[in-house]
């Protein structure tokens, strides 16, 4: 990917920031997975132990659709109902399940936007989880690709909300660097220095490489924005 500026990682107010990110995902991921073989849906999805990739999409469409069809009964995207949704949706075809999730890509980030943030980190749950699929099928871009550049705000906003371990990041493919978490200065930051994915991957609570990346001052498990 080019270089991003700084601006363009640090800026989080902007309400359609969290639909263009869906929107550049399905474009980037709905081609990918129509062009699969039905084998591949069933493969495990190491970041979401218990689920295979089509569970994962069957997730990911039904959330979008709850937001589409403004649905949020009481206990709504917990364990237990992310599993009823996924089994209301375990006799469809494939085509069915990817054609949900592409209507609901295209359209929740109007609704998303009117939210008043409300609903942003679906938005990049979702983006996650086209990571957690390209993984599981070895494609390459996992946690990367074009929708990297509308994320990385995202993420730098939910770790200073949910108060997570302050972190000054050195990113290889950034021109400047990215802060994260509690910003109040009363504790020290962390330093992670590597590429934007893994970066994404300790802040997701996702399976990590062996190498390639430092993080000093910190346990991977202080920026897991999600857990």
């Amino acid at each position: 990917m080019d270089a991003m500026t700084s601006l363009d990682v640090q800026e989080t107010t902007d309400p359609e920031l969290p639909g263009r990110l869906l929107v550049v995902e399905r474009d980037a991921l709905l081609p990918l997975l129509r062009s699969r073989p039905a084998a591949d849906f069933a493969r495990p999805a190491a970041a979401c132990p218990g689920w295979t990739v089509r569970d994962v999409l069957a997730h990911c469409s039904s959330a979008l659709t709850r937001v589409v069809e403004n649905r949020f009964e009481k206990g709504v995207f917990s364990p237990e109902s992310n599993d009823r949704d996924i089994a209301e949706r375990a006799d469809w075809p494939n085509g069915r399940v990817l054609d949900e999730l592409e209507r609901g890509m295209t359209e929740a980030g109007e609704v998303i936007a009117r939210s008043g943030g409300a609903l942003d980190v679906l938005a990049l749950g979702e983006w996650v989880h086209a990571g957690d699929v390209r993984d599981a099928l070895g494609e390459p871009g996992a946690y990367a690709g074009a929708g990297l550049v509308y994320a990385l705000p995202l993420l730098a906003r939910f770790s200073r909300e949910r108060g997570r371990r302050p972190v000054h990041a050195d990113l290889d493919d950034v021109d400047e660097p990215l802060r994260l978490g509690d910003v109040s200065g009363e504790r020290p930051p962390a330093r992670y220095i590597g590429d934007a994915a893994t970066l994404v991957r300790l802040c997701a609570g996702r399976p990590l490489p062996a190498a390639g990346y430092e993080l000093a001052g910190a346990e991977a498990g202080e920026l897991n924005i999600f857990g």
